[in-house]
Protein backbone atom coordinates (compact mmCIF):
# COMPACT_ATOMS: atom_id res chain seq x y z
CA UNK A 1 0.00 0.00 0.00
CA UNK A 2 1.26 3.43 -0.98
CA UNK A 3 0.73 5.56 2.44
CA UNK A 4 0.37 8.67 0.44
CA UNK A 5 -2.78 7.22 -1.48
CA UNK A 6 -5.74 5.95 0.92
CA UNK A 7 -7.13 2.68 -0.30
CA UNK A 8 -10.14 2.87 -1.84
CA UNK A 9 -13.04 1.68 -0.36
CA UNK A 10 -13.61 -1.69 -2.73
CA UNK A 11 -10.02 -2.41 -2.22
CA UNK A 12 -9.91 -2.20 1.39
CA UNK A 13 -12.85 -4.51 1.73
CA UNK A 14 -11.30 -6.55 -0.74
CA UNK A 15 -8.15 -7.40 1.01
CA UNK A 16 -9.89 -7.47 4.18
CA UNK A 17 -11.98 -10.58 2.64
CA UNK A 18 -9.24 -12.16 1.41
CA UNK A 19 -7.81 -12.56 4.58
CA UNK A 20 -10.61 -13.89 6.61
CA UNK A 21 -11.37 -16.32 3.67
CA UNK A 22 -7.82 -17.44 3.72
CA UNK A 23 -8.67 -18.85 7.88
CA UNK A 24 -6.48 -16.35 9.50
CA UNK A 25 -9.08 -15.04 11.65
CA UNK A 26 -10.71 -18.09 13.04
CA UNK A 27 -8.41 -19.71 15.72
CA UNK A 28 -8.84 -18.69 18.70
CA UNK A 29 -5.24 -18.22 19.30
CA UNK A 30 -5.54 -15.00 16.64
CA UNK A 31 -8.69 -13.66 18.51
CA UNK A 32 -6.68 -13.77 21.37
CA UNK A 33 -3.76 -12.35 20.40
CA UNK A 34 -5.41 -8.97 19.00
CA UNK A 35 -7.10 -8.72 21.99
CA UNK A 36 -3.93 -8.76 24.20
CA UNK A 37 -2.52 -6.50 21.75
CA UNK A 38 -5.05 -4.04 21.54
CA UNK A 39 -5.24 -4.30 25.70
CA UNK A 40 -1.47 -3.30 25.22
CA UNK A 41 -2.19 -0.35 23.05
CA UNK A 42 -4.92 1.31 25.50
CA UNK A 43 -2.52 0.41 28.98
CA UNK A 44 0.24 1.91 27.11
CA UNK A 45 -1.24 4.71 25.18
CA UNK A 46 -3.52 5.44 27.91
CA UNK A 47 -2.25 9.24 28.55
CA UNK A 48 -1.82 10.13 24.63
CA UNK A 49 -5.67 8.63 24.04
CA UNK A 50 -6.90 11.00 27.33
CA UNK A 51 -4.87 14.13 26.24
CA UNK A 52 -7.07 13.71 22.78
CA UNK A 53 -10.43 13.04 24.55
CA UNK A 54 -9.39 16.34 26.57
CA UNK A 55 -8.64 18.25 23.03
CA UNK A 56 -12.16 16.83 21.93
CA UNK A 57 -14.61 16.93 24.76
CA UNK A 58 -12.67 18.79 27.28
CA UNK A 59 -13.00 15.40 29.38
CA UNK A 60 -10.86 15.54 32.67
CA UNK A 61 -8.39 12.72 32.70
CA UNK A 62 -10.01 10.95 36.10
CA UNK A 63 -12.96 10.74 33.56
CA UNK A 64 -11.09 9.92 30.12
CA UNK A 65 -10.07 6.46 31.90
CA UNK A 66 -13.00 5.38 33.54
CA UNK A 67 -15.03 5.58 31.23
CA UNK A 68 -13.62 4.89 28.06
CA UNK A 69 -9.74 3.71 28.56
CA UNK A 70 -10.23 1.33 31.58
CA UNK A 71 -14.06 0.61 30.64
CA UNK A 72 -12.74 -0.79 27.16
CA UNK A 73 -9.78 -3.33 29.09
CA UNK A 74 -12.36 -4.21 31.50
CA UNK A 75 -14.25 -5.67 28.23
CA UNK A 76 -11.08 -7.11 27.01
CA UNK A 77 -10.23 -8.80 29.96
CA UNK A 78 -13.85 -10.04 30.73
CA UNK A 79 -13.80 -11.48 27.05
CA UNK A 80 -10.25 -13.07 27.26
CA UNK A 81 -11.45 -14.84 30.58
CA UNK A 82 -14.94 -16.26 28.93
CA UNK A 83 -14.35 -16.17 25.04
CA UNK A 84 -12.98 -20.46 24.50
CA UNK A 85 -16.17 -21.29 27.14
CA UNK A 86 -18.38 -19.06 24.31
CA UNK A 87 -17.28 -20.27 21.18
CA UNK A 88 -17.51 -24.28 22.70
CA UNK A 89 -20.11 -25.67 20.26
CA UNK A 90 -24.09 -26.53 22.28
CA UNK A 91 -25.50 -29.59 22.14
CA UNK A 92 -29.44 -29.64 20.57
CA UNK A 93 -31.92 -32.88 21.45
CA UNK A 94 -32.49 -34.94 18.80
CA UNK A 95 -35.93 -36.18 17.77
CA UNK A 96 -37.12 -39.67 18.11
CA UNK A 97 -37.44 -40.25 14.72
CA UNK A 98 -34.37 -39.24 13.64
CA UNK A 99 -32.96 -42.24 15.70
CA UNK A 100 -30.67 -42.92 18.96
CA UNK A 101 -27.06 -42.18 16.71
CA UNK A 102 -28.52 -38.76 15.67
CA UNK A 103 -26.96 -35.83 16.87
CA UNK A 104 -26.99 -32.17 16.57
CA UNK A 105 -25.42 -29.02 18.08
CA UNK A 106 -24.90 -25.66 16.92
CA UNK A 107 -21.21 -23.54 16.38
CA UNK A 108 -20.64 -19.89 16.07
CA UNK A 109 -18.88 -19.09 12.70
CA UNK A 110 -17.51 -14.88 12.06
CA UNK A 111 -19.60 -13.31 9.85
CA UNK A 112 -16.74 -12.26 7.66
CA UNK A 113 -15.64 -8.29 7.26
CA UNK A 114 -17.48 -5.87 10.02
CA UNK A 115 -18.20 -2.38 9.83
CA UNK A 116 -17.71 -0.15 12.56
CA UNK A 117 -19.23 3.46 12.64
CA UNK A 118 -18.68 5.00 16.35
CA UNK A 119 -19.89 8.58 17.51
CA UNK A 120 -17.87 11.24 18.63
CA UNK A 121 -19.29 11.46 22.45
CA UNK A 122 -17.10 8.75 23.83
CA UNK A 123 -15.30 7.73 20.94
CA UNK A 124 -12.66 4.98 22.03
CA UNK A 125 -15.12 3.18 24.08
CA UNK A 126 -17.63 3.29 21.21
CA UNK A 127 -15.62 2.10 18.46
CA UNK A 128 -12.97 0.21 20.50
CA UNK A 129 -15.74 -2.10 22.18
CA UNK A 130 -17.58 -3.36 19.24
CA UNK A 131 -14.64 -3.58 17.26
CA UNK A 132 -12.91 -5.95 20.17
CA UNK A 133 -16.01 -8.21 19.82
CA UNK A 134 -16.29 -8.31 16.35
CA UNK A 135 -12.37 -9.27 16.55
CA UNK A 136 -13.13 -11.61 19.32
CA UNK A 137 -15.66 -13.40 17.04
CA UNK A 138 -13.10 -14.37 14.41
CA UNK A 139 -13.77 -11.34 11.43
CA UNK A 140 -12.08 -8.54 9.86
CA UNK A 141 -12.84 -5.07 10.82
CA UNK A 142 -13.19 -1.69 9.48
CA UNK A 143 -13.40 1.24 11.69
CA UNK A 144 -14.59 4.53 10.70
CA UNK A 145 -14.28 7.06 13.98
CA UNK A 146 -16.20 10.65 13.84
CA UNK A 147 -14.57 13.46 12.27
CA UNK A 148 -16.03 15.68 14.88
CA UNK A 149 -13.68 14.05 17.63
CA UNK A 150 -10.83 14.89 15.47
CA UNK A 151 -7.44 14.55 18.06
CA UNK A 152 -9.11 11.01 19.22
CA UNK A 153 -9.45 9.85 15.54
CA UNK A 154 -5.87 10.69 14.82
CA UNK A 155 -4.92 8.95 17.92
CA UNK A 156 -6.47 5.55 17.19
CA UNK A 157 -5.94 6.18 13.33
CA UNK A 158 -1.98 6.32 14.47
CA UNK A 159 -2.06 3.68 16.84
CA UNK A 160 -3.92 1.05 15.74
CA UNK A 161 -2.14 0.02 12.79
CA UNK A 162 1.05 -0.56 15.22
CA UNK A 163 -0.47 -2.86 17.36
CA UNK A 164 -3.32 -5.17 15.33
CA UNK A 165 -2.72 -7.07 12.15
CA UNK A 166 -3.26 -4.67 9.74
CA UNK A 167 -5.00 -7.32 6.96
CA UNK A 168 -7.80 -7.86 9.27
CA UNK A 169 -8.42 -4.41 10.85
CA UNK A 170 -8.51 -1.26 9.08
CA UNK A 171 -9.14 2.79 9.99
CA UNK A 172 -10.93 4.54 7.85
CA UNK A 173 -10.71 8.74 8.38
CA UNK A 174 -13.32 11.16 7.45
CA UNK A 175 -16.75 12.80 7.22
CA UNK A 176 -19.42 11.83 5.63
CA UNK A 177 -18.25 11.34 1.81
CA UNK A 178 -15.68 8.20 3.40
CA UNK A 179 -18.57 6.80 4.94
CA UNK A 180 -21.20 6.85 2.17
CA UNK A 181 -18.32 5.39 0.45
CA UNK A 182 -18.02 2.91 2.81
CA UNK A 183 -21.46 1.75 3.17
CA UNK A 184 -22.00 1.58 -0.56
CA UNK A 185 -19.55 -1.53 -0.13
CA UNK A 186 -20.98 -5.10 1.03
CA UNK A 187 -20.44 -5.88 4.29
CA UNK A 188 -21.05 -9.35 6.70
CA UNK A 189 -22.21 -6.85 9.09
CA UNK A 190 -22.41 -3.26 9.95
CA UNK A 191 -22.08 -1.87 13.54
CA UNK A 192 -23.42 1.99 13.64
CA UNK A 193 -23.77 4.54 16.94
CA UNK A 194 -25.52 7.38 16.67
CA UNK A 195 -28.79 9.09 15.70
CA UNK A 196 -31.69 7.69 14.35
CA UNK A 197 -31.26 9.70 11.27
CA UNK A 198 -28.40 8.09 9.99
CA UNK A 199 -29.36 5.20 11.32
CA UNK A 200 -32.09 5.06 8.90
CA UNK A 201 -29.14 5.81 5.97
CA UNK A 202 -27.25 3.22 7.27
CA UNK A 203 -29.91 0.65 7.27
CA UNK A 204 -31.03 1.95 3.80
CA UNK A 205 -27.45 1.13 2.39
CA UNK A 206 -27.29 -2.48 4.42
CA UNK A 207 -30.73 -3.39 2.51
CA UNK A 208 -28.93 -3.02 -0.95
CA UNK A 209 -26.87 -6.07 -0.21
CA UNK A 210 -28.62 -7.50 2.41
CA UNK A 211 -26.66 -6.94 5.14
CA UNK A 212 -27.70 -7.37 9.00
CA UNK A 213 -27.10 -4.23 11.01
CA UNK A 214 -26.83 -3.31 14.52
CA UNK A 215 -28.13 0.33 15.37
CA UNK A 216 -27.31 1.90 18.79
CA UNK A 217 -29.50 5.11 19.00
CA UNK A 218 -30.58 6.68 21.74
CA UNK A 219 -33.79 8.61 22.72
CA UNK A 220 -35.21 10.67 25.87
CA UNK A 221 -34.10 8.24 28.31
CA UNK A 222 -36.80 8.60 31.57
CA UNK A 223 -36.23 8.98 35.10
CA UNK A 224 -39.42 8.40 37.18
CA UNK A 225 -38.99 9.82 41.06
CA UNK A 226 -41.29 8.06 43.45
CA UNK A 227 -42.66 10.38 46.38
CA UNK A 228 -41.15 7.37 49.01
CA UNK A 229 -37.18 8.37 47.49
CA UNK A 230 -34.89 9.51 49.66
CA UNK A 231 -34.32 12.50 47.63
CA UNK A 232 -31.13 13.59 48.65
CA UNK A 233 -29.60 9.99 47.15
CA UNK A 234 -31.74 10.46 43.96
CA UNK A 235 -30.48 14.08 43.14
CA UNK A 236 -26.71 12.66 43.73
CA UNK A 237 -27.10 9.69 41.32
CA UNK A 238 -29.24 11.69 39.14
CA UNK A 239 -26.44 14.48 38.76
CA UNK A 240 -23.84 12.26 38.35
CA UNK A 241 -25.66 10.00 35.57
CA UNK A 242 -26.68 13.12 33.82
CA UNK A 243 -23.60 15.66 33.40
CA UNK A 244 -21.20 12.70 32.92
CA UNK A 245 -19.29 14.31 30.03
CA UNK A 246 -21.22 17.20 29.42
CA UNK A 247 -24.56 15.35 29.29
CA UNK A 248 -23.61 13.84 25.85
CA UNK A 249 -24.09 10.06 27.12
CA UNK A 250 -26.74 8.11 24.99
CA UNK A 251 -27.89 6.56 27.89
CA UNK A 252 -27.68 9.85 30.37
CA UNK A 253 -31.53 10.63 32.44
CA UNK A 254 -32.86 12.49 29.52
CA UNK A 255 -36.07 14.15 31.89
CA UNK A 256 -36.99 13.28 35.24
CA UNK A 257 -40.99 12.41 35.78
CA UNK A 258 -41.88 13.04 39.58
CA UNK A 259 -44.96 14.28 41.12
CA UNK A 260 -45.75 18.22 42.20
CA UNK A 261 -44.59 17.62 45.48
CA UNK A 262 -41.73 15.23 44.68
CA UNK A 263 -40.33 17.48 41.92
CA UNK A 264 -40.61 20.89 44.66
CA UNK A 265 -38.58 18.31 47.04
CA UNK A 266 -36.33 17.52 44.39
CA UNK A 267 -35.18 20.83 43.00
CA UNK A 268 -32.98 22.18 46.13
CA UNK A 269 -31.21 18.63 46.42
CA UNK A 270 -30.55 18.79 42.60
CA UNK A 271 -28.82 22.19 42.98
CA UNK A 272 -27.05 21.11 46.13
CA UNK A 273 -25.48 18.04 43.89
CA UNK A 274 -24.79 20.05 41.03
CA UNK A 275 -22.64 22.17 43.63
CA UNK A 276 -21.10 19.33 45.66
CA UNK A 277 -20.23 17.71 42.38
CA UNK A 278 -18.28 20.26 40.38
CA UNK A 279 -18.29 23.22 42.88
CA UNK A 280 -20.15 26.36 42.97
CA UNK A 281 -18.67 27.64 39.52
CA UNK A 282 -18.26 24.41 37.47
CA UNK A 283 -16.70 26.59 34.50
CA UNK A 284 -13.81 26.37 36.99
CA UNK A 285 -13.91 22.60 37.35
CA UNK A 286 -11.37 20.46 35.68
CA UNK A 287 -13.97 17.74 36.15
CA UNK A 288 -16.65 19.03 34.08
CA UNK A 289 -16.58 18.85 30.16
CA UNK A 290 -17.20 21.24 27.24
CA UNK A 291 -20.25 20.38 24.34
CA UNK A 292 -18.39 19.24 21.44
CA UNK A 293 -18.63 22.44 18.81
CA UNK A 294 -20.54 25.03 18.63
CA UNK A 295 -23.34 23.64 16.14
CA UNK A 296 -24.36 21.63 19.29
CA UNK A 297 -24.06 24.59 21.94
CA UNK A 298 -26.56 26.58 19.63
CA UNK A 299 -28.80 23.79 19.73
CA UNK A 300 -28.81 23.34 23.20
CA UNK A 301 -28.86 27.25 23.91
CA UNK A 302 -31.83 26.93 22.34
CA UNK A 303 -33.34 24.82 24.98
CA UNK A 304 -32.50 26.81 28.19
CA UNK A 305 -36.01 29.29 27.91
CA UNK A 306 -37.90 25.79 28.27
CA UNK A 307 -38.73 26.27 31.71
CA UNK A 308 -37.84 27.71 34.99
CA UNK A 309 -34.37 27.60 35.94
CA UNK A 310 -33.19 26.08 38.95
CA UNK A 311 -29.64 25.71 38.64
CA UNK A 312 -26.94 26.85 35.95
CA UNK A 313 -28.87 28.12 32.71
CA UNK A 314 -25.65 29.69 31.76
CA UNK A 315 -22.76 29.12 28.71
CA UNK A 316 -19.74 30.46 27.00
CA UNK A 317 -19.57 29.88 23.29
CA UNK A 318 -16.54 30.61 22.51
CA UNK A 319 -15.30 27.78 25.28
CA UNK A 320 -18.43 25.42 24.40
CA UNK A 321 -19.23 25.50 28.08
CA UNK A 322 -22.50 25.50 29.09
CA UNK A 323 -23.57 24.99 32.52
CA UNK A 324 -25.04 21.89 34.38
CA UNK A 325 -28.98 23.22 34.40
CA UNK A 326 -32.10 21.65 36.04
CA UNK A 327 -35.19 22.88 34.15
CA UNK A 328 -38.59 23.00 36.46
CA UNK A 329 -42.18 23.68 35.49
CA UNK A 330 -41.03 22.08 31.83
CA UNK A 331 -44.09 22.00 29.47
CA UNK A 332 -44.16 18.14 27.77
CA UNK A 333 -44.77 20.35 24.76
CA UNK A 334 -42.00 22.19 25.63
CA UNK A 335 -39.17 22.26 22.88
CA UNK A 336 -36.26 20.62 25.69
CA UNK A 337 -39.10 17.62 25.12
CA UNK A 338 -38.97 17.27 21.72
CA UNK A 339 -35.88 15.74 20.79
CA UNK A 340 -33.10 13.47 22.93
CA UNK A 341 -31.93 16.68 24.48
CA UNK A 342 -27.57 14.98 24.82
CA UNK A 343 -26.15 17.69 27.08
CA UNK A 344 -26.42 18.93 30.22
CA UNK A 345 -30.07 20.14 30.98
CA UNK A 346 -32.52 17.94 32.98
CA UNK A 347 -36.06 19.03 32.84
CA UNK A 348 -38.67 18.08 35.61
CA UNK A 349 -41.97 16.82 34.15
CA UNK A 350 -45.05 16.53 36.56
CA UNK A 351 -47.11 13.66 36.69
CA UNK A 352 -50.11 12.39 38.61
CA UNK A 353 -48.91 10.18 39.92
CA UNK A 354 -47.44 6.59 38.77
CA UNK A 355 -49.71 5.16 36.50
CA UNK A 356 -49.67 8.82 34.46
CA UNK A 357 -45.59 8.27 34.47
CA UNK A 358 -46.49 4.91 33.04
CA UNK A 359 -48.58 6.30 29.95
CA UNK A 360 -46.51 9.06 29.31
CA UNK A 361 -43.65 6.48 28.56
CA UNK A 362 -45.57 4.46 26.94
CA UNK A 363 -47.12 7.35 24.57
CA UNK A 364 -43.50 8.06 23.41
CA UNK A 365 -40.88 6.11 21.75
CA UNK A 366 -39.52 3.52 23.54
CA UNK A 367 -35.97 4.68 25.25
CA UNK A 368 -32.93 3.12 25.23
CA UNK A 369 -32.81 3.28 29.37
CA UNK A 370 -35.51 3.64 31.96
CA UNK A 371 -34.83 4.59 35.65
CA UNK A 372 -36.76 4.01 38.64
CA UNK A 373 -36.12 5.48 41.81
CA UNK A 374 -38.36 4.17 44.52
CA UNK A 375 -38.94 2.05 47.64
CA UNK A 376 -42.23 -0.09 46.23
CA UNK A 377 -41.36 -3.66 44.80
CA UNK A 378 -45.40 -3.14 43.33
CA UNK A 379 -43.54 -0.15 41.46
CA UNK A 380 -40.58 -1.72 40.02
CA UNK A 381 -42.53 -4.44 38.86
CA UNK A 382 -45.34 -2.33 37.33
CA UNK A 383 -42.43 -0.53 35.26
CA UNK A 384 -40.87 -3.61 34.40
CA UNK A 385 -43.88 -5.04 33.27
CA UNK A 386 -45.58 -2.43 31.68
CA UNK A 387 -42.74 -0.54 29.85
CA UNK A 388 -40.48 -1.62 27.19
CA UNK A 389 -36.85 0.19 27.25
CA UNK A 390 -33.34 -0.94 26.12
CA UNK A 391 -32.09 -1.63 29.64
CA UNK A 392 -33.81 -0.86 32.89
CA UNK A 393 -32.02 0.66 36.19
CA UNK A 394 -33.40 0.75 39.42
CA UNK A 395 -31.66 3.34 41.85
CA UNK A 396 -28.88 3.96 39.88
CA UNK A 397 -28.48 5.54 36.16
CA UNK A 398 -26.11 4.20 33.47
CA UNK A 399 -24.54 1.29 36.10
CA UNK A 400 -26.37 -0.84 33.38
CA UNK A 401 -23.85 -0.26 30.81
CA UNK A 402 -20.63 -1.12 33.13
CA UNK A 403 -21.64 -5.18 33.41
CA UNK A 404 -20.32 -7.08 30.64
CA UNK A 405 -22.49 -9.89 30.94
CA UNK A 406 -25.76 -7.68 30.10
CA UNK A 407 -26.72 -6.67 26.79
CA UNK A 408 -26.25 -3.31 25.87
CA UNK A 409 -28.59 -2.52 23.18
CA UNK A 410 -31.99 -0.57 22.13
CA UNK A 411 -35.37 -1.49 21.28
CA UNK A 412 -38.13 0.43 18.85
CA UNK A 413 -36.88 3.87 17.99
CA UNK A 414 -33.73 3.55 20.59
CA UNK A 415 -32.34 1.07 18.18
CA UNK A 416 -31.46 -2.61 17.55
CA UNK A 417 -29.24 -5.47 17.91
CA UNK A 418 -27.21 -5.08 21.31
CA UNK A 419 -23.17 -6.42 22.38
CA UNK A 420 -20.91 -6.83 25.11
CA UNK A 421 -19.54 -9.92 26.51
CA UNK A 422 -21.09 -13.10 24.96
CA UNK A 423 -23.41 -10.94 23.17
CA UNK A 424 -20.87 -9.11 21.22
CA UNK A 425 -20.05 -12.78 19.81
CA UNK A 426 -23.41 -13.02 19.48
CA UNK A 427 -24.09 -10.31 17.36
CA UNK A 428 -20.91 -10.63 15.45
CA UNK A 429 -20.97 -14.32 14.44
CA UNK A 430 -23.84 -16.93 13.01
CA UNK A 431 -25.01 -19.46 15.16
CA UNK A 432 -25.19 -22.78 12.44
CA UNK A 433 -27.30 -25.73 13.25
CA UNK A 434 -25.47 -28.84 12.38
CA UNK A 435 -26.98 -32.48 12.26
CA UNK A 436 -24.87 -35.45 12.30
CA UNK A 437 -26.48 -38.97 11.09
CA UNK A 438 -24.05 -41.77 10.32
CA UNK A 439 -24.43 -43.34 7.17
CA UNK A 440 -24.69 -46.80 8.63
Amino acid sequence: MNDRTPEQPADLVARLRATFRSGRTKPLAWRTSQLRRLRELLTTHGAELAEALHADLGKSSTEAFRTEIDFTVREIDHTLDHLEEWLRPESAPVPAHLGADATAWTRFDPLGVVLVIAPWNYPVQLLLTPMLGALAAGNTVVVKPSELAPATSAAVARLLPRYLDTDAVAVVEGAVPETTSLLAERFDHIFYTGNGAVGRIVMRAAAEHLTPVALELGGKSPAFVDRDADLSVVADRLARGKFLNAGQTCVAPDYVLTDPETARALEPELARAVEALFGADPQRSGEYGRIVNERHFDRLSSLLDSGRTVVGGTGDRATKYLAPTVLADVDPKAPVMQEEIFGPILPIVTVAGLDEAVDFINDRDKPLALYVFTESDTTRERFAGETSSGGLGFGLPLAHLTVSDLPFGGVGESGMGSYHGRYSIETFSHRKAVLEKPLG
